[in-house]
């Protein structure tokens, strides 16, 4: 059925629960201020919301390293403050995803503080070698922060494996008794009425790791296991998978049957379009789209900006990841691992029109768009903060104390209060009012994407528009078509197009009431302004208008 489908054509809205809203005043995110601003994501017309981890944790990685699978942080909420905000989010429509960080627990966990006795049930719950390996300190995902792979424990009596901070052990994915403990993990949360998970580190997590081994083979088969199991508790749950990994390796997460992941970040994708953002050449974008556009018929792809972490640059070339650095991130302090750039979206990008350009370029990209919290508004970031957390500042509300976000004294983190990028100047209650502001030309564009579900059930075409600066994709579902196509140059550009379907002599502007016709070899010409996008539909405008009342009929 196409409603166990949504997925393939949504809009999705990622959001930290301890920086988005605080209603008790104690300085952190609670439920029940996610709750009070249900109405500002209905606003936004969002299909789903995409929570980080909010479970009990020593919080030592931003809730990452968790110690109770089935609880609620008391920062956060209760239990009970979960289930009103789920029913909330139900009235209004809106789905909710939720972090499923197995890859690792805290070490603080239960688990992990049996499985140091070596005589527990629990021990083989984690990977352990009485010898340190001789990869001990290899394989790291935060270099330079981290020392090791493999640590020490004078209690076990042996060194435990871990891909992140050593405080992070990685669970055992082979052992039968972790993948059980896993589904219980997922069918709990299904049962609350929560529609999919966000995998954490996925290809950690289906490594077998054995000591001394460097080569780590993963078992994507686990993912077709926990696959059915969520098919036969929630027939309309997803996996979106975090992996970013190269185009030929997608396939095997997404199952040769589309048995596996559901959806994937696209990292490869997102990380070409920033370099067409900061050099204006196109062709580098649109070999990543060819490159991944072979996917089983029931997977997505979810396309982003900039998410919670770094913006990855690691699959990039040296001569263009060292382009984007110096466009995005030219003060060391602004780079993070060697590989990313710890900035938000609008200091990066500096002004309005690359702005929209970004957003309107990533909306139009093949699969499911995904909005990171503040970005809708252009939030900045605090490069005093340490590592990631320069983009984990709080939600700007309004320009009252603390930008609305709370009446504490001492927040969670500190909200951006000085310069261009502070409260005063950036936040929700502003923009609202102001109709030509980027918070309302967000929300015109997220409809607008909804308008054209050929982006996403469709199949695409890259049309060549002889320049190396103008990006143009068709999609093709059902009879209907659509172009889009953007200008990534900080130059004007006049292309030539040719459709290629029937009806492709007239073209109508979706973001104006204007037609534009092709010469009478059926080739259209037209002039794109500096960093310019255009969104069409083949037709005329009463075909456009006729079609949108057969919409709503169906």
């Amino acid at each position: 059925m196409i409603e166990d489908l949504w997925y393939k054509n949504a809009v999705i809205y990622s959001l930290d629960l301890e920086t988005f809203m605080d209603l008790d005043g104690d300085g952190v995110g609670d439920f029940n201020g996610l709750i009070r601003r249900l109405d500002y994501l209905q606003f936004l017309d969002v299909d789903a919301v995409w929570l980080a981890p909010f479970q009990p944790t020593p919080n030592r990685d931003n809730g990452y390293d968790i110690t109770d699978y089935f609880g609620v942080d008391p920062r956060l909420g209760s239990g009970g403050d979960f289930v009103e905000f789920m029913h909330q989010a139900e009235k209004r429509g809106i789905k909710v995803l939720i972090d499923l960080v197995v890859n690792h627990t805290s070490d603080e966990h239960p688990w992990f503080q049996d499985a140091r006795d070596p005589e527990s049930s629990k021990r083989d719950w984690y990977v352990w070698s009485e010898k340190r390996p001789e990869d001990w300190n290899e394989g790291m995902v935060f270099p330079g922060r981290q020392e090791a792979t493999w640590t020490y424990d004078k209690k076990a009596k042996a060194y435990y494996f871990h891909r992140f901070f050593k405080f992070q052990p990685d669970l055992n994915m082979d052992n039968p008794s972790v993948r059980q403990e896993i589904r219980r993990i997922i069918g709990f949360w299904l049962q609350l009425g929560v529609k999919g998970f966000r995998i954490d580190a996925l290809p950690f997590m289906i490594e077998s790791v054995e000591p001394g081994k460097q080569k780590k083979k993963r078992r994507y088969d686990y993912l077709t296991e926990f696959r059915t199991f969520m098919q036969w508790r929630s027939g309309d749950a997803i996996m979106l998978g975090e992996a970013n990994v190269l185009p030929e390796e997608s396939q095997r997460y997404f199952g040769d049957e589309g048995d596996r992941i559901h959806m994937m970040f696209n990292f490869y994708v997102n990380q070409h379009l920033f370099y067409a953002l900061a050099s204006g050449d196109v062709r580098p974008l649109a070999e990543a789209i060819e490159a991944t556009s072979d996917m089983p018929e029931t997977g997505q792809w979810a396309q982003f900006l900039r998410n919670h972490d770094e913006l990855d640059l690691g699959r990039l070339t040296d001569e263009q990841r060292k382009h984007v650095f110096e466009q995005f991130g030219p003060e060391e302090h602004m780079q993070l691992f060697g590989r990313g750039i710890r900035r938000r979206l609008a200091p990066m990008l500096g002004d309005r029109r690359h702005e929209e350009l970004a957003y309107s370029a990533m909306f139009s990209l093949p699969g499911t768009p995904i909005i990171r919290y503040g970005d809708e508004l252009g939030m900045g970031d605090d490069l005093d903060l340490e590592d990631r957390n320069a983009v984990r500042t709080p939600m700007q509300w309004a320009d009252t104390l603390n930008g609305g976000f709370s009446t504490a004294d001492d927040l969670v983190h500190p909200v951006i209060s000085k310069g261009v990028w502070s409260y005063e100047h950036i936040n929700v209650a502003a923009q609202r009012r102001d109709s030509s502001s980027l918070l309302n030309w967000t929300a015109k564009m997220i409809r607008l994407r909804k308008e054209c579900p050929e982006i996403g059930w469709g199949k695409c075409t890259i049309l060549d528009t002889g320049s190396p600066h103008v990006l143009a994709l068709r999609y093709d579902w059902r009879g209907n078509t659509v172009i889009v196509m953007h200008n990534f140059d900080k130059i004007p550009h006049e292309i030539t197009l040719e459709p290629g379907v029937e009806g492709g002599e007239c073209l109508s502007n979706l973001l104006a009431e204007e037609e534009h016709e092709s010469g009478e070899d059926g080739i259209h010409r037209m002039a794109l302004e500096a960093l310019d996008y255009r969104w069409f539909r083949v037709g005329g405008l009463d075909y456009v208008i006729n079609r949108g009342r057969t919409m709503i009929k169906k």
